[in-house]
């Protein structure tokens, strides 16, 4: 590994600040395998690492469905409201299906999900959650995600104690392997200083930081602390933070970070993560999501053969950047009908270690594994795999 060193400005809390950069990891030398992420996650280069990452609401997991996440992933995170219909909460509902897809795999980490800083309904534990707990403006009014959820306030002790104890009892009532928190840049944004001054908005981040390493605390060793995340050059920071052993990268290639150097930026931030310990999840996106309406008009068939199709760009470039640990998610949303429960031919195939790290020409780059080749250019997203 041959790190280089730099110089970097970062926009925190509306300030700009020059910094010594860390190293600057590239895959052209990766982090040393860390055998904690590979302990931890159940990792494995036989396959593409698969991580399953949604929620199922309106009804419970049917037993196909319970056997195909047990066979392809030791990596499963269950998204916030998954099981409440039949349930009658996200802690239950969570609980019952981890039981199931832990039988059928006795290795499967399954993980719960909680929202670090939007108040999602449909948790029992909300029945002990206290008013006060609430972030509130300059002004005295309730901060708000944009769908109008309160957002809690991460500096109150109080809160941070009930969140990283809603996680400890799920992860004690059930066989659950850690915990995936959501929306940790959102409280990093500089934006949330116009709203809450910028002596609070640091002190959230200060209790968001304290309030993982809780956390972690709490759940031990043996269980995940999987975040999300970071997103091409930003919110990198976190990979320093106490307690996370995992961040995923969440808008990889979509959400207008399409660009080639936004590309090669998460790509890169996949051995920083190495380098200190941490693994990472990339979710990858067939070209359309869950957001756009036209789209998710069209038959569910004809959208799981457009993702079948578009499999090979995003696969590729996990592939020429995959460490230790990483692990792959492809869907277009969070749901069991967006395509996440669904067969895909090359997650199917033998893939063995990389025989060494990528071979990169500019934004091109090319690497051998046991089963595999892969190429992908980053400036036309073009790549192929040829399977061996």
């Amino acid at each position: 590994m041959n790190p280089t060193s730099s110089l970097i400005l970062i926009r925190t809390l509306g300030l700009l600040i020059a910094v010594s950069a860390a190293p600057v990891w590239t895959a052209e030398a990766p982090g040393a395998p860390t055998a904690a992420s590979v302990r931890l996650t159940g990792f494995s280069w036989d396959r593409v690492p698969l991580n399953l990452h949604f929620g199922k609401r309106t009804a419970d997991l049917t037993d196909a469905e319970i056997d195909f996440v047990a066979r392809h992933s030791t990596l499963i995170a269950l998204e916030k409201s998954h099981g409440v219909s039949a349930h009658g909460s996200t802690e239950a509902g969570i609980a019952d299906s981890a039981r199931r897809i832990v039988q059928g795999n006795p290795a499967a980490k399954v993980l719960f999900y909680l929202n670090a800083f939007i108040n999602w309904p449909g948790y029992d534990s909300f029945k002990t959650y206290r008013p006060e707990w609430t972030l509130r403006t300059l002004t005295g009014e309730v901060v708000t995600h944009p769908s109008g959820t309160p957002r809690p306030d991460l500096s109150n002790a109080e809160f941070r104690e009930w969140w990283s104890e809603v996680v400890a009892t799920a992860n004690r009532s059930g066989p659950l392997g850690g915990v995936f928190v959501d929306a940790l840049p959102q409280a990093l944004t500089p934006a949330l200083a116009k709203q809450v001054g910028e002596a609070k908005a640091r002190a959230i981040v200060a209790g968001l930081r304290e309030m993982m390493a809780l956390t972690k605390r709490k759940l031990g060793p043996d269980r995940v602390v999987l975040v999300n995340g970071i997103r091409t050059t930003d919110f990198r920071e976190i990979l320093d933070w106490e307690g996370i052993d995992g961040v995923m990268i969440e808008h990889f290639g979509a959400f207008k970070t399409a660009a080639p150097t936004d590309i090669k930026s998460d790509l890169d931030s996949i051995a920083l993560a190495a380098a200190k310990g941490k693994f990472v999840v990339l979710k990858g996106w067939p070209g359309f999501n869950f957001t756009e309406r036209e789209m998710m008009q069209r038959p569910y068939a004809e959208l799981l053969k457009l993702a079948r199709e578009r499999i090979t760009f995003p696969l590729a470039c996990f592939l020429v950047a995959a460490q230790p640990g990483s692990h792959f998610c492809y869907s277009w949303g969070y749901t069991d009908r967006h395509g996440m429960l669904e067969s895909y031919p090359e997650l199917e195939r033998p893939l063995g270690p990389p025989k060494a790290a990528a071979t990169w020409v500019g934004l091109a780059a090319t690497r051998e594994f046991a089963h595999a080749a892969v190429w992908v250019d980053l400036t036309t997203q073009q790549a192929r795999i040829d399977w061996r």
